[in-house]
């Protein structure tokens, strides 16, 4: 059966022609009467009685209306002189013949009796574009107005297709009208069910399709993990393959526009058009890979490549600006051409390449019926033909992907006999292991040679050890230089402590004298730590930005709020660097209410009250009180009005003592290590 399908590329693509030509020429021979001349007469009313499930609407049960203008209303085509002018379906092409134009369509009703479920109205093409329908013809009233440009919530029913309720009366004949637009050559297509076919359909058809997408996401997935796992491009190029075909299935059956993108008419119409394009592009670059085309083809694969990108190319120009609405013609010359490749490779010897013919046959087939359905023949159409597609896209993505698995698997045997070929390779070269044992003779000369080097390395590594040795007492001795430095300066300390106790003691006999500002009122001037950081830095900075590093002026924010960077040397400065709240333990805003207090007071206010008001530990509040009280002394001689007491913010004396207390203890600390390691050293120098 395999054998019988690789008949020539050339006569496949031109039965392919034929076939179609035929059946056009033959279905077109009865949309006109003999002569060119179309009869016009009523259509036939669908009769329906309650033993009735469903109706399939035949292109006689009624009437087409063109409005290449589309302006008409549904009081002007039913005028006398409009209403003259409608064509029966069966007299006329049963799909749009001008992709834009208006089509008004005519259908009447008889039901025989009264109906025990609900009839609805079923179009089957989802994409048109824009669709009313007038369920009252005499009033015009109930308009629903919905189609493929609309969101899809503008349907009255949620279902993939466009789906509209009849209103019957027993026993009379009513007439409805539908106008419909579309940018494709889309099908009358429709079918009259009641409500219990309808909801026996449903489960039975999203039942399937949910299986079909569901076998689609389960090669995908597993697809990646192989390549994942493997590395191998064809199994990506295949995942992109699936994608796209779904994406194309999605769109053509409008599950994609139901349940994914319901919101976006505009990116469906973008998927109904560039869908199909990227399964050509994607399509042809998994094939050309699956088949090896460059290696196995190197005369031909150029041309299949060029021949893809160029029909790519023509159909983007096409759907943006040409809008020809046969577009669907420049797919069969770079899927013939695929095809043909197929063959000739299957036939050069590559196994794998059997599946592909088969599979792509059996598509090849269903996209037979799909451009049938596209030029408005459907001597075919009936469930299985719509659907055959997709039962050969899921046979063909199982098949391939086994195909896929077996190429692989020869690919690993093919490597495994060249490592056996390797093998007996190697068991032939026996002698180099001679060569071998003369290059471990000279391996040994060599190394005695660089054991001697080694020797006269280690010798003077250890004179350079004696005189780091020296270097280290060296530094000892000036680490003692700085431990009397260090001695020196906790003598001052201590002094300063001194005075400080002093101090306390006077301020704690001393009474507050002058008018109080509560920590409410004063928290409504500076109400938190960004208001008290923006006042700081504007009150530090006031005469202008001056880098205490190198003196430049220019500066960018900093990432702390408030600190600013010097754009020279990049050096970062707070707004509480070098002034009294440097370091400053506790809330800042507290910070300020304690100076505002101490200064109000003339720093007679104790350590006890600035606790019991500031909420702090008696020994934070003496400790910062004392700083404070410092930066006072200082400023003994300078104004003291009201407003003064901010200036007491910007001493910085106390925090350039404690940065001298640090970067000394630092540099005891780093000769200390210094000394350790040096010590260190020089005891493994003696050990060697």
């Amino acid at each position: 059966m395999l054998h019988a399908l690789c008949f020539s590329g050339r006569d496949w693509l031109l039965g392919c022609c034929l076939f179609v030509v035929g059946l056009l020429l033959t279905t077109s021979a009865g949309w006109a009467e003999p002569g060119g001349s179309t009869r016009r007469a009523a259509e036939k009313p669908l009769r329906l009685h309650a033993g009735l499930q469903e109706l399939f609407v035949e292109p006689g049960n009624y009437s087409v209306l063109e409005d290449p203008t589309g302006q008409l209303t549904l009081r002007e085509v039913q005028s006398a002189a409009w209403a003259g002018r409608f064509v029966t379906g069966s007299r006329t092409a049963p799909n749009m013949e001008r992709p834009g134009a208006a089509y008004w369509l005519r259908l009447t009703v008889q039901a025989e009796g009264p109906q025990p479920q609900h009839w609805y109205l079923e179009l089957f093409d989802s994409h048109l574009n824009d669709v009313r329908f007038y369920p009252d013809a005499r009033t015009g009233r109930g308009l629903v107005h919905t189609g493929a440009d609309q969101p899809f919530a503008s349907r009255p029913f949620g279902y993939k297709n466009f789906l509209l309720r009849l209103p019957l009366r027993p026993d009379q004949a009513q007439t409805y009208y539908l106008r419909l637009q579309s940018d494709s050559k889309t099908s009358f297509l429709s079918r009259l069910r009641t409500e219990q076919t309808l909801s026996a359909h449903f489960q039975h058809e999203y039942g399937l399709l949910g299986g079909f997408y569901g076998i689609l996401l389960i090669m995908v997935v597993y697809n990646l993990c192989l390549y994942f796992f493997t590395g191998e491009q064809t199994y990506l190029r295949y995942v992109l393959y699936v994608v796209s075909s779904s994406l194309v299935f999605l769109s053509e059956d409008g599950l994609g526009f139901q349940f994914l993108w319901p919101n976006a008419p505009g990116f469906n119409r973008l998927i109904i058009t560039g869908a199909p394009i990227l399964l050509l592009l994607t399509f042809g670059y998994y094939a050309r890979q699956f088949l090896d085309a460059p290696q196995r083809l190197p005369g031909f694969d150029p041309l299949v490549r060029n021949v893809v990108l160029l029909s790519v190319g023509a159909l983007l120009v096409d759907a943006v600006w040409w809008q020809t609405g046969w577009s669907f013609w420049l797919y069969l010359l770079p899927y013939g051409l695929l095809f043909y490749a197929a063959v000739r490779i299957w036939r050069a010897g590559f196994r794998p390449a059997r599946f592909f013919v088969l599979c792509h046959t059996l598509l090849a087939v269903s996209v037979m019926f799909l451009i049938l359905r596209k030029l408005g023949i459907h001597a075919f159409t009936n469930t299985v033909t719509v659907y055959s597609m997709n039962a050969a896209f899921v046979l063909e993505v199982v098949v391939l992907s086994y195909a896929l698995g077996e190429k692989i698997k020869g690919i690993q045997d093919a490597t495994l006999r060249a490592q056996g070929r390797l093998v007996k390779q190697l068991r032939k070269k026996h002698e180099v292991q001679q060569q071998l044992v003369e290059q471990l003779h000279q391996n040994q000369e060599l190394k005695d040679q660089l054991n001697t080097e080694l020797e006269n390395l280690v010798a003077r590594r250890t004179e350079e050890l004696r005189q780091q040795g020296e270097t280290i007492a060296a530094q000892n001795r000036e680490l003692l230089q700085a431990n009397g430095l260090l001695a020196l300066q906790s003598a001052a300390i201590e002094k300063l402590n001194g005075e400080l106790q002093h101090d306390l003691q006077r301020a704690q006999t001393a009474r507050v004298l002058a008018r109080e500002v509560d920590f409410g009122e004063f928290s409504q001037i500076y109400p938190d730590k960004e208001a008290c950081l923006a006042y700081l830095a504007d009150l530090k900075w006031t005469g202008g930005y001056h880098c205490r590093k190198c003196g430049h002026d220019n500066y960018c924010e900093g990432r702390e709020p408030h600190s600013r960077r010097c754009t020279r040397c990049r050096y970062v400065e707070s707004a509480t660097a070098y002034t009294l709240l440097q370091k400053c333990k506790f809330s800042i805003v507290k910070a300020f209410y304690a100076v505002f207090l101490l200064h109000t007071h003339k720093g007679s206010f104790s350590a006890q009250e600035l606790s019991r008001v500031l909420e702090l530990r008696r020994a934070t509040c003496w400790s910062f009180s004392q700083k404070v009280l410092e930066a006072m002394r200082r400023q003994a001689g300078d104004d003291t009005d009201a407003t003064r007491w901010t200036r007491l913010l910007l001493d910085d004396a106390g925090s350039e003592m404690e940065e001298t207390v640090e970067a000394a203890a630092d540099q005891v600390a780093e000769l200390s290590a210094a000394a350790a390691s040096w010590t260190g050293r020089a005891k493994n120098v003696e050990k060697k």
